[in-house]
């Protein structure tokens, strides 16, 4: 890997990577502003195939919600990209373990016929505005809703007046496509409905720290020890740097080059990659950083602690050896 890429790295201060997650929109592929039309990013399929062919457990992690997780993966096979179902992550997910170990048996969804999907597959039965009991749930789950209208608002609020959770798949403002940014709706409605409720949020997107742990436990390695890779300072990089993970930022999504070397510490990645093959070095990297980083000096106190317990063993070694003598 190219020095130059490199922002924030700092060798052998970092685990190894042994685990990679992926943003989608404006990492791997850019779709078109109705979610369709693929059109793949340079070395997109040749990097996850090599991380199959290496038996490296990676993941994608998408802040879109229409769509199952199970149907994202067969729509993203069909564009070329290898895929299994079980690597592709939404927050709907993320959503649906939440609310089931918080006992939510009941959940108000604002959004399109798929965001709901994982959460009645856990047991969790969804309902719409305009249906029975709307506003009798557990939870209020905000997704992508392109036709969301102000009834669907109003139920919202009035659930939450009742006592339900408001849960939201993505708080983030834009997202790239081909067209260019496109406007979040989950946000959009968000924010409509907490002006009314000044109710808190819990977010299952990114960049929640309770994605990137769903994300470490899917792939059965600690956050420290996965590389993040995405578009979004404000998204994947801060969600990385929460979570003590490697940041590898592309520049094919919202964020040029030129504006990522301008980002503060928190939102600053390791590495701004010149493509996605170099992915693949940060594997080894990290590695070889771990082996080959010197143990960091003691301070002076330490030293002085050594020094007194070097010279009382040595002394006890003294006097046994003159009781034996004697």
């Amino acid at each position: 890997m190219s020095r130059a890429g490199r922002v924030n790295a700092q060798p052998g201060r970092r685990a190894p990577v042994r685990g990679v997650m992926f943003d989608v929109d404006g990492t791997l592929l850019l779709s078109d502003r109705t979610l369709g039309g693929y059109e793949l990013l340079p070395g997109a399929i040749e990097v996850l195939t090599t991380l199959k062919a290496r038996r490296v457990p990676f993941a994608l992690l998408t802040n879109g919600s229409a769509h199952p997780p199970a149907a994202q993966a067969a729509k993203l096979r069909a564009a070329g990209l290898p895929v299994d179902d079980e690597q592709m992550i939404t927050p709907s997910s993320i959503a649906a373990d939440y609310l089931q170990r918080r006992g939510v048996r009941r959940a108000l969804v604002l959004g399109s016929s798929g965001v709901g999907q994982a959460l009645r597959d856990a047991g969790i039965e969804t309902v719409h505005a305009g249906e029975a009991g709307a506003t009798e749930v557990g939870s209020v789950f905000v997704g992508w809703h392109p036709e969301c209208n102000m009834k669907d608002i109003e139920t919202a609020c009035r659930a939450i007046w009742a006592g339900a959770e408001l849960c939201v798949a993505s708080d983030v403002a834009f997202f790239a496509t081909k067209q260019g940014l496109t406007i979040g709706y989950s946000h959009a409605i968000t924010a409509a409905i907490r002006r009314l409720t000044h109710a808190p949020m819990t977010l299952t997107g990114k960049p929640s720290l309770r994605a990137l742990r769903f994300v470490a436990k899917r792939l059965g390695v600690p956050m420290r020890a996965l590389a993040v890779v995405g578009d979004d300072p404000v998204v994947e990089v801060l969600m990385a740097r929460r979570g003590g993970a490697t940041a590898l930022a592309v520049t094919t999504g919202t964020t040029p080059r030129e504006e990522w070397q301008r980002q503060p510490r928190s939102r600053r990645p390791d590495a701004i990659l010149n493509g996605l093959r170099e992915v693949l070095g940060w594997l080894d990297n990290a590695t070889d950083a771990r082996r080959t980083v010197p143990r960091p000096p003691r301070s002076s106190r330490t030293q002085l602690r050594a020094r007194r317990a070097a010279t009382s063993s040595r002394a006890a070694t003294k006097r046994r050896a003159i009781r034996r003598s004697g």
